[in-house]
């Protein structure tokens, strides 16, 4: 064979080389033929992401323009970061801004460890029916609405509520709880473990189902009591689900329960209750400061992000859990 033919032959390898489709896309394409069905189940979500969660986000534009009421979606004059540095300067604003690290961190230490500790005593518990019993009725206040549990929480600690009658029984004098701000945090952590722990245990029961039987077996055989099977085979198996759902958890940090908090508080109560996402609402609808308003939510989003990356690093570093 010449020289000229192989060239020749080699060129036309190229060519077709270079023609043919990665060899990913040709397993993407496939796989979205094969499994079109499947796909298509994630339209509807997609969509609802894009048009109620990505979309809205144009509009943090106005945190650095200003809008007029019936002029443009995107406001009408570039300030800057004036509206940032007014927040930063105004004392309310930090008010709300300790409030919701101290409510955030609550929540975080009292109600984030609840799930996982009556996951571990419910997969101790032998006796069917009760388990099941007890599984239920921690379950059941998560399907409540909020306005029911808010409702629940009016009714227990109101002064002919059933909290003020054990008081009024032991001879103590009945407490206006809903109208001192010093019980305020006390009450929506207690109300937040009451409606949360029971669903986050699923999670936690649903994790220990995957803990190898055979390490039980070989810690028994090394002499490990039940607390020791559980702190040196239980929880490293359940690792991975608690460094994602914390890093879930620290996420929110930030979001603290807006409707529990706006549906409990008043007036009285601002000093302790009052978070950033209350006083947005109040800010941007109420007092009809919508620039301002969205500069203070895009300032805790900000935070938000960090904290979940920050989580995200540290949980990689020191277990090698993480989201990605």
């Amino acid at each position: 064979m010449s020289l000229r033919t192989v060239t020749k032959t080699e060129t036309v390898t190229t060519v077709d080389r270079r023609r043919r489709p990665a060899p990913r896309a040709r397993g993407w394409r496939r796989a979205l033929k094969r499994d079109w069905r499947l796909y298509s189940l994630a339209v509807l979500p997609v969509a609802f992401l894009l048009l109620f969660k990505y979309v809205p986000m144009l509009g943090n534009v106005i945190a650095f323009r200003r809008y007029v009421p019936g002029g443009s979606i995107f406001g009408e004059q570039w300030v800057g970061f004036a509206y940032f540095e007014r927040f930063l300067g105004d004392a309310k604003f930090w008010e709300v801004f300790s409030n919701t690290l101290i409510i955030g961190a609550l929540a975080l230490v009292i109600v984030f460890p609840l799930p996982i500790i009556l996951a571990l005593l419910l997969n101790e518990v032998r006796v069917r029916w009760f388990k099941k019993l007890v599984q239920t009725v921690s379950y059941l206040p998560h399907f409540m609405s909020i306005v029911i549990v808010a409702s629940f929480v009016f009714e227990l600690t109101s002064l002919d509520g059933s909290i003020n009658a054990i008081i009024k029984a032991m001879g103590g004098d009945p407490i206006s709880f809903m109208q001192e701000a010093s019980w305020f945090r006390t009450i929506y952590v207690v109300s937040e473990a009451w409606q949360t722990v029971g669903w986050g245990t699923i999670l936690y029961l649903a994790a220990l189902t995957t803990v190898d039987d055979q390490l039980y077996e070989a810690a028994r055989i090394d002499g490990a009591n039940r607390w020791k099977q559980t702190w040196h085979v239980t929880l490293p198996g359940i690792r991975p689900t608690m460094m994602v759902l914390l890093i879930l958890n620290v996420g929110q940090f930030m979001a603290v329960g807006f409707e529990k908090i706006f549906l409990l508080y008043n007036s009285l109560t601002y000093p302790t209750a009052d978070v950033i996402s209350t006083y947005v609402y109040r800010i941007g609808l109420t007092a009809g400061q919508p620039s301002y308003a969205t500069a203070i939510g895009l300032f805790e989003a900000l935070i938000g992000l960090v904290l979940v990356l920050g989580a995200n690093f540290f949980s990689r570093r020191v277990t090698g859990s993480s989201l990605w």
